[in-house]
């Protein structure tokens, strides 16, 4: 007995058609929904998703410009240079570094709201944040904002690279490199407790393991070298920390004898081993709270 040859028989197209709609459908379900185009004129704002959104932020966290206290060159430095940008004049890249809660990152929100009170440019200035675990997407959100004719600062902040993190070369990339360039309409903020971004350990790892040590720690030192302006954030002294303590009272009227104030203000700084102007802000919230008033 012999088998007979099968031959796979076509089938009709009136049967062919409501298959081919059953799997187009599927793969529609399946595909992530598009990403709307972003409103840029809804907020002045924006928090960059992983999703590739901006998230607009109504309300942005931060202290007003005359209550930083002990920072006046700094001020005074990225002022000027955000000022220019907005007017659509050069401007560069700022890393901000140096010690913990001096004001690195409320220094870059109260600059962005100054500059837009003033109404100086001409359009409102927008911030972008860019959180550090995403930063491998800033080449997407720059390649995002490029058209807008708005001006953006994209800030990222405690930016910084530990070992075996390769995402540094994403931010090399677009702040100086590739074929584009950084837009026009964009500057990249960013603060840090490290001058070149890197964990020391990081930079030793790679000297002692690279065929030419002194090129593979040059190549990641480089980091910081897209950063036009380096402004240094030191420990403040008593007499900076009690100025700081005295403004935040008269901002917020709070009732307090002079003596009392001096003296819990020291012991605060001086239990938590830190001054600083988190550290101030601390004891007003706590100060604030005993004596039962808001701080609006």
């Amino acid at each position: 007995m012999t088998d007979t040859p099968m031959t796979d028989t076509p089938l009709p197209a009136s049967d062919l058609l409501p298959v081919l709609l059953r799997i187009a459908a599927a793969l529609e379900r399946a595909a992530p929904p598009a990403i709307p185009a972003p409103d840029l004129a809804a907020a002045d704002a924006f928090v960059w998703q992983p999703d590739g959104r901006l998230q607009p932020v109504p309300r942005v966290n931060r202290v007003e410009m005359g209550l930083l206290r002990g920072i006046d060159r700094m001020r005074d430095i990225l002022f000027d240079n955000t000022e220019r940008f907005a007017r659509g004049l050069p401007a560069n890249n700022a890393l901000l570094w140096g010690a913990r809660g001096m004001g690195k990152s409320s220094l870059v929100k109260a600059v962005h709201a100054e500059i837009n009170a003033r109404d100086t440019a001409e359009r409102p200035l927008k911030l972008v944040e860019i959180h550090r675990e995403d930063i491998e997407g800033l080449p997407a959100l720059m390649g995002l904002l490029r058209p807008d004719p708005h001006r953006f600062v994209v800030f990222c902040d405690d930016l910084s690279f530990d070992a075996e993190d390769t995402s540094y070369k994403s931010l090399k990339a677009a702040l100086d490199g590739g074929i584009e360039g950084r837009p026009d309409n964009v500057l990249f903020y960013a603060t840090s407790n490290r001058r070149h971004l890197l964990a020391r350990d990081m930079m030793e790892n790679e000297r002692s393991t690279a065929i030419n040590p002194g090129e593979a720690v040059e190549e990641k030192v480089s980091l910081s070298d897209r950063f036009g302006l380096w402004l240094g954030f030191h420990k403040c002294s008593q007499d900076e920390y009690l100025a700081m303590i005295d403004a935040y009272v008269a901002h917020y009227g709070l009732a307090v004898a002079p003596e009392r104030l001096r003296a819990e203000a020291l012991e605060w700084s001086t239990t938590r081993g830190a001054r600083s102007g988190r550290t101030a802000f601390q004891y007003i919230q706590d100060l604030a709270g005993r004596l039962g008033q808001r701080l609006d």
